[in-house]
């Protein structure tokens, strides 16, 4: 039966890599016996594919008429270890290749192309060393992708790591085998690492490996996995090598990172068992093992590979103690989720996207739940003592910051991340606006607002607190924050609390500082006009940048010093409503430095952190 070979590479290799041409010449050259391979290519410069062409020679048995046979026929094969469809790479990536093999005195020449039906020529050739040449010619895509697939040094790396198994066994055996890689070129791009070179990749240099075995429970009742593992501590940045060695060749598993150990090392481990036999595809690019399966292979691998390394690298129990203090402390709210037995160095970026998907399920199970257990109702305690935390660590990142406010900051700055001009936020949609206003810079008791006004006119603060038909003239002048706080503002004799803020940036004179009280007088006056009807209490607070004039000043109008981690002013001022009117109320006005008012809320915050840390620290324990 004949078979379109372009078509069935498409079937048998859906995604095929360029570093597999390699692979599957270097693999027969091994399976012909053969002790010396070079892997010669040449390249007028890396643009130019078409001058790319690969001569790859052994000294292995040759093309004789059993291994021509096998060759005609796809899947053709001795032993599951062996798939039979490997050359259809060849033709993937080059529109022919042309054999000549030397064997028992005779000479076999043809050409491997998307049209092969095993034409050949045989003739003799006395006196000749049995061995094969591959050429490859016609490069068929456009460009390489990579620098790696043809330069000597990677070559090396990607052999080492693809064959480990079947080298190292060479090496067991005492068998000798020289692979040579060598590319010249006649431009060369030195940035790239491209340029004429050689390397040499020898069974006998391959390290010594220890070998460990342990039970392979989850899996297999009667097996055993066999690790072979290399610890070597080198001065150069090594790519880790963990993998499965599945019929004579390898498969990376995600058991350690690069990052995953400290510079200077060289890991190997590879694990053996029965139980991978025949597991690789047709191509070798996949393991046909169910999700569940790989799983517990790769917990049961990487368990051992961390207990390992924990024996012959101390410091890397030392820096992961370190990385879990730091998240820790940074995220408390996540503690009992961040990985207790990484393999290797943690890497602080994917412990915590794994801790915060972790905290996520959990909210979600709590969440999902129609009614909760005696268990789930203990959870969700500990859940919500999370979130709180989560919230309270948010609050520290708008504290930092606003210390980054300075004299060049203008009050828009200052003023959008306390609460953004220009918006309203109403008490229905608390949670969804508890991120995007911060009225409990001022004080905690402000989060049970019924309406913020951010940068709105006075008119449309009045609106708030006037009952539906009640109107109100037109003001354009804007208080920079104002907070309403009842039950329903709308509701005919509901009382109101009212919070009324002005600002000041950093650095101004002492005429714009002064202005600041008398802006606090004009809010009042206007709100006043409602007191004993609507409104029965009114807190004002200016926040400005204060020096020696300023708090001269404070105190020639009588304002008392109150308790605050920096300058805090008070004073009960006498407010005529209205300018026929003889009545005079009281308003009591804060004035605090910007200092004060960051510093006082960061006190507060940090005691509420300091509380729920321990909290979730005992719950966790």
């Amino acid at each position: 039966m004949e078979v379109n070979l372009t078509n069935a590479i498409k079937y048998f290799f859906a995604n095929p890599s360029h570093e597999m041409l390699y692979y599957e010449a270097v693999a027969n050259a091994i399976d012909a016996g053969a002790t010396n391979i070079e892997i010669k290519i040449k390249m007028d410069s890396f643009a130019n594919t078409d001058s790319l062409t690969i001569e790859i020679k052994d000294n292995g048995e040759g093309f004789n008429d059993k291994n021509f046979e096998k060759f005609n026929n796809l899947l053709d094969v001795d032993d599951e270890s062996h798939k039979g469809v490997g050359r259809l790479v060849f033709i993937n990536y080059f529109d022919r290749v042309e054999f000549t093999s030397y064997f028992d005195n005779q000479i076999r020449t043809f050409e491997f192309t998307g049209g092969f039906k095993g034409e050949n020529v045989l003739k003799p050739a006395v006196g000749k060393s049995n061995g094969t040449i591959l050429i490859f010619k016609d490069y068929r895509k456009e460009k390489i992708k990579a620098y790696d697939y043809v330069k000597p040094e990677a070559i090396k790396k990607a052999l080492l790591q693809h064959f480990f198994p079947l080298l190292y066994g060479l090496k067991v055996e005492k068998k000798e085998l020289r692979i040579q890689i060598i590319l010249e070129t006649k431009e060369q791009n030195i940035d790239h690492g491209f340029f004429t070179d050689t390397k040499e990749l020898i069974v006998s240099q391959i390290p010594e490996m220890v070998l460990t075995s342990f039970d392979a429970n989850g899996l297999d009742l009667f097996e055993k996995l066999d690790l072979y593992y290399s610890v070597k501590e080198l001065q150069a940045e090594t790519n880790p090598i963990t993998a499965l060695c599945v019929d004579g060749r390898t498969h990376h598993v995600d058991i350690l990172s690069k990052g995953g150990l400290p510079f200077g090392y060289e890991i190997i481990f590879l694990l053996y068992s029965n139980l991978f036999a025949g597991k690789s595809n047709s191509s070798r690019q996949e393991l046909n093992m169910t999700e569940s399966e790989l799983k517990s292979i790769k917990k049961l691998f990487g368990e051992k590979v961390t207990e390992i390394l924990n024996e012959k690298i101390p410091k890397i129990q030392k820096l992961n103690k370190q990385t879990t203090d730091s998240l820790t402390e940074r995220f408390p709210h996540l503690v009992g989720y961040f990985d207790e037995n990484p393999v290797g160095l943690i890497d602080r970026n994917v412990s915590l996207e794994n801790a915060q998907l972790k905290f996520f399920d959990a909210q979600k199970e709590i969440l999902d739940s129609t009614s909760l257990t005696d268990e789930q109702f203990l959870k969700s305690l500990v859940i919500s003592s999370r979130l709180l935390t989560e919230y309270i660590l948010y609050r520290n990142i708008i504290i930092d910051k606003l210390k980054l406010i300075d004299p060049t900051s203008s009050e828009a700055d200052i003023h959008n991340i306390i609460v953004p001009m220009r918006q309203t936020f109403r008490k229905g949609n608390i949670i969804k606006d508890i991120y995007n206003n911060n009225a409990w810079l001022l004080d905690d008791k402000y989060m049970s607002y019924t309406t913020i006004l951010s940068d709105v006119d006075m008119d449309k603060v009045l609106k708030e607190i006037l009952l539906e038909g009640e109107s109100i003239k037109k003001d354009d002048t804007r208080p920079d924050i104002a907070l309403v706080f009842s039950s329903d503002p709308k509701v005919k004799d509901t009382k109101l609390d009212i919070v009324v803020v002005e600002l000041k940036k950093l650095g101004v004179g002492l005429a714009k500082k002064e202005e600041l009280i008398s802006q606090l007088r004009q809010r009042a006056r206007k709100l006043l006009a409602h007191y004993g009807t609507r409104i029965q209490r009114i807190w004002f607070y200016g926040i400005v940048d204060f020096d020696k004039e300023f708090i001269r000043s404070l105190k020639e109008e009588k304002y008392l010093e109150v308790f605050s981690n920096d300058q805090y002013y008070y004073k009960e001022l006498d407010i005529i409503p209205d300018y026929d009117e003889k009545k005079l109320i009281p308003i009591g006005v804060n004035i605090l430095s910007f200092d004060a008012f960051l510093k006082d809320a960061e006190a507060r915050n940090s005691t509420f952190l300091t509380i729920l840390k321990e909290g979730l620290k005992r719950n966790v324990e």
